[in-house]
């Protein structure tokens, strides 16, 4: 099996990028607040795709966009989604169907969202990873389970509010990603788009709810 935490691991598929990129970008598109400009991080040079990709065209890894992480924070991205969205009985783990892959594709993608994301995803995790072996004295990927899921409560919590930007994007960045794979769809129970014969309408108990009288026959 392919371990997807090793630097060397194939990168995704650049098709499959673009479609988890147009897949995710609702959740993405929240906005959250940045952190000072002093902590920024540099902008890329680099410019995409453009507006329409040549879907004919087979890209290359690093044709388009070089990846950002280095392999220390590939692994401390690996294990926070792993802890943030751990495997159990609805879905796998995030790193199982690469959230970490599509976090660096992420921030490392030339385009204006993305970039924006950088701004505070970049410099957090370099905080976040400084923080974490100044109170740890190791890696937040070589912690306990224990003690990793105790890192997050400390932040989540607000005790540790100089990472809540980053921990709050990061959140939102991962949930996005998973949630747009099967995997996701599976386990939140959505089905996607089902062709149907007949539309019958919302249920009369949904109708009730919101106080709107159903008029339309069917």
């Amino acid at each position: 099996m392919e371990d997807h935490n090793s630097p060397t691991s194939s990168r995704l598929p650049r098709r499959q990028v673009l479609q988890w990129f147009a897949a995710a970008a609702p959740v993405a598109a929240t906005g959250l607040p940045a952190l000072s400009p002093a902590r920024t991080a540099p902008a890329l040079g680099t410019k995409g795709y453009g507006t329409d990709p040549d879907l004919i065209k087979e890209y290359n890894p690093g044709d388009v966009w070089p990846l950002t992480f280095t392999d220390d924070q590939r692994k401390t991205v690996t294990a926070l989604s792993d802890i943030v969205l751990p495997a159990d009985e609805y879905g796998p783990a995030a790193s199982t169907v690469r959230v970490h892959d599509y976090l660096d594709e992420w921030v490392s993608a030339p385009y204006p969202n993305q970039q924006r994301d950088r701004k505070v995803f970049m410099p957090g995790l370099e905080k976040f990873e400084a923080w974490v072996k100044e109170n740890h004295s190791a890696p937040f990927a070589e912690l306990s389970a224990e003690q990793q899921t105790a890192v997050c409560e400390a932040i989540a919590t607000g005790k540790e509010k100089s990472l809540s930007a980053f921990f709050d994007k990061f959140v939102m960045l991962a949930c996005g990603a998973y949630y747009s794979t099967m995997e996701g769809w599976k386990a939140i129970g959505y089905v996607g788009n089902i062709a149907s014969v007949t539309f019958d309408g919302p249920p009369p108990e949904v109708l009730e709810k919101v106080g709107v009288e159903q008029t339309v026959e069917n």
